[in-house]
């Protein structure tokens, strides 16, 4: 089996564009599609075809190209079942527990509401790689603008199943603001504030901090450490359980 190839380009605003490639069985997947123009540049500036679409969630800077690239590629959308109404042009849904195969690589689906009530984010197994949309952030996770921190804390769990060298791809280059909050509520977190140094050092190069990986992210990002007692004593919760910790630091990011 060849490696899986990964082409990460930047578009809209803050946005990452991805492209998965097996070079053997000549398929490419966009994770997402932000921007349909920028990712038939990047098409065109490797050569190669699209074969799918792989969806995370509905809103319009991961599903608004979908059309204009199915449309100029005939290829197939793949996207969550428990939100295929607001998938444009979905033609596979997938839920929690489904696998399928890109080329010869594996991939497995989780559900993970809370940004969304149908977010999912996909598991390379073989690759030690995973496309995580707006579920999980470097330093940061998404907004709960459909779910319950319950919820999204749950989805977070999952991800944190994973083998820690698991490569995160996330959707936004949204780290360094992401730092600048995470010192807030764990202080005293020697690999955070190592962390947030570096990350300066990279956006001052223009460089991407993504991806991470989940070992990285267990280490410095508030969202996956309710445990800390760092983290619970800043806050306030030094007693309190693990859901009831995440659901504070969320609304105190919410809030700054």
């Amino acid at each position: 089996m060849s490696p899986i190839e990964i082409h990460q380009f930047p578009c809209l605003n803050d946005n990452y564009g991805y492209l998965v490639h097996d070079r053997s069985r000549h398929v490419t997947a966009a994770i997402d599609t932000p921007d349909a123009a920028a990712i038939v540049a990047a098409l065109e500036e490797r050569g190669w075809s699209l074969t799918h679409i792989l969806n995370t969630h509905h809103h319009a800077d991961h599903a608004g190209g979908n059309l204009e690239l199915k449309r100029r590629t005939g290829c197939r959308i793949v996207g969550p079942r428990a939100d295929a109404a607001r998938i444009p042009g979905i033609d596979v849904e997938v839920g929690d527990g489904d696998a399928f195969e890109l080329g010869s690589h594996r991939i497995e689906v989780f559900d993970t509401p809370g940004h969304t009530r149908g977010h999912i984010v996909y598991f390379f197994p073989q690759d030690d790689v995973a496309f995580v949309g707006d579920t999980l952030f470097s330093l940061g996770c998404g907004r709960l603008f459909e779910g319950t921190p319950a919820q999204m804390w749950s989805s977070l769990t999952k991800i944190m199943s994973w083998p820690e060298r698991t490569r995160l791809y996330c959707a936004h280059e949204y780290t360094q603001a992401n730092g600048r909050f995470a010192v807030t509520v764990e202080p005293g977190n020697r690999a955070l504030a190592e962390r947030v140094a570096e990350v300066a050092k990279l956006r001052a190069a223009g460089k991407p901090t993504v991806p991470s990986t989940l070992a990285l992210e267990k280490a410095t990002n508030p969202f996956l450490r309710p445990a800390s007692r760092n983290l619970r004593e800043t806050i306030g919760l030094a007693g309190a359980s693990d859901v009831e910790v995440f659901a504070k630091t969320r609304a105190l990011k919410d809030a700054f």
